[in-house]
């Protein structure tokens, strides 16, 4: 096998998943853990040829000035695991990773993740240079450790819905709006005429109407690694690259993509539980989900915007598995004091033969950083694998590992799994040829 270098770009390389999918990279390396939560350490993804962990090598975006080492400490410490012998072993590759992080964007990212910014984070940038400025450092890395090829993964705190349905569907049109401004730090969002066409933005730009740029920063991430051809996983319920004139972009330059929303605790109960409901015939009347939690995802989605497409996100699985809506309500709370410990009650009222009314309540407790760190590194490992047989555009034999995955009409996390194990025979029985 090759052994050049793979990149990781990880945007929010300081946040709570990255520092622990870092420090979960480098003991892996170093043969310190276990495989447990790698589903691509399952003995049916063991018999392809996926790359090593020791080709892995790390760097990002951040908006946020902390060592990583510190923040590492600081989630080892909330999880209240013993994990300092392992942090102190593996603190030479943090701080050489640490080095390679540079200042993010803070376009379109809304008031509470822009309060977080303590980086030198240019304020006068059009969404042009943004791109250029985000994707020289990506091509830079690149370039500085002699990487074969790049997986960039955004799982940076949940932006604001942005608002483009008036967003030009074509990647040239779409491209040109780059040149306009949009609130640094406000929300995204369209002003002036409906635009369709190039010929409407010139039109616009003639009598002083053109509309802002309508992408938020994950969006303007996602542009910077994939018209270099880099692949894009977004792991969060943000825009990024789900509009299709992105796909677009994505297509041309023969790069890999797609998301969104990892799915790790509450919802991937759901995506078990409503399919037996389905099965067995038992109407579900209602359905509530109440979550709490004290990390920094928590901090960012106290704020009613932000939490807006998080609980859009969790909420819309249920009537798609059931093919009816039930009453359903997800709240999510932030309390300090939980640090990244995360508790999900659920409490289902159904009904059953005779009309008996009944209910199911379960709880899910488990640290938020530790449960959705394994699933970037399997999906870098996995993207990684897919590019390098030649597969260009979204990813759907990725969907059980997200919320919302793009274009999926299969829910079922079984049926979704499947669906992964079904690619890895074909690209298994590819590979024998």
């Amino acid at each position: 096998m090759n052994e050049k270098k793979i990149g990781v770009w990880l945007i929010g390389a300081r946040g709570g998943v990255a520092s622990t999918a870092i420090l979960g990279l480098a003991a892996l390396k170093r043969g310190l853990i276990e495989s447990a939560g790698l589903v691509s350490q399952l003995p049916r993804f063991q018999r392809l040829k996926l790359a090593d962990w020791g080709r892995f090598v790390v760097g990002g975006h951040e908006i946020r000035r902390a060592p990583l080492a510190g923040e590492v400490a600081r989630i080892v410490e909330q999880t209240r695991i013993p994990m300092a012998d392992l942090l102190e072993q593996c603190r030479p590759e943090l701080e050489e990773i640490d080095r390679r992080i540079r200042p993010g964007t803070t376009i379109g990212v809304g008031e509470t993740i822009a309060k977080l910014a303590d980086l030198a984070i240019p304020q006068d940038e059009t969404p042009r240079q943004a791109v250029e400025r985000l994707a020289r450092d990506m091509n830079e890395f690149v370039a500085a450790e002699n990487i074969e090829h790049l997986i960039v993964v955004n799982i940076s705190s949940t932006e604001p819905p942005a608002e483009v349905s008036r967003s030009p569907s074509t990647w040239g049109e779409l491209e040109k709006l780059l040149d306009h401004n949009s609130a640094q730090g406000g929300q995204s969002h369209f002003r002036g005429e409906n635009v369709q066409s190039t010929s409407d933005i010139d039109h616009a730009a003639k009598i002083g109407t053109v509309p802002d740029c309508p992408l938020p920063a994950s969006s303007l991430y996602a542009i910077a690694a994939l018209q270099s051809g880099h692949s894009f996983v977004n792991f969060t319920p943000s825009l990024a690259d789900s509009p299709a004139a992105i796909d677009e972009l994505a297509r041309t330059k023969k790069a890999c993509h797609y998301g969104c929303d990892g799915k790790t605790g509450e919802t991937l109960m759901k995506s078990v539980l409503a399919p037996m409901f389905a099965r067995r015939n038992l109407r579900v009347r209602s359905w509530v989900g109440h979550n709490i939690f004290g990390n920094m995802d928590g901090q960012v989605l106290d704020d009613p915007e932000n939490k807006r497409a998080k609980v859009a996100s969790k909420d819309h699985l249920i009537r798609e598995i059931l093919g009816y809506k039930p009453n359903t309500l997800v709240s999510i709370e932030y309390l300090p004091d939980l640090g990244d410990w995360k508790t999900a009650w659920d409490h289902i009222h159904f009904a059953g033969f005779l009309g008996v009314p009944m209910t199911l309540q379960f709880t899910w407790q488990g640290s938020d950083s530790a449960l959705a760190a394994p699933l970037v590194l399997d999906l870098v490992r996995l993207t990684e694998y897919a590019h390098r047989l030649g597969h260009i555009g979204q990813m759907p034999f990725l969907a059980s590992f997200f919320k919302s995955p793009y274009g999926a009409t299969e829910h079922c996390f079984d049926r979704q799994f499947e669906s992964l194990e079904q690619w890895a025979a074909e690209c298994e029985a590819a590979s024998d040829y």
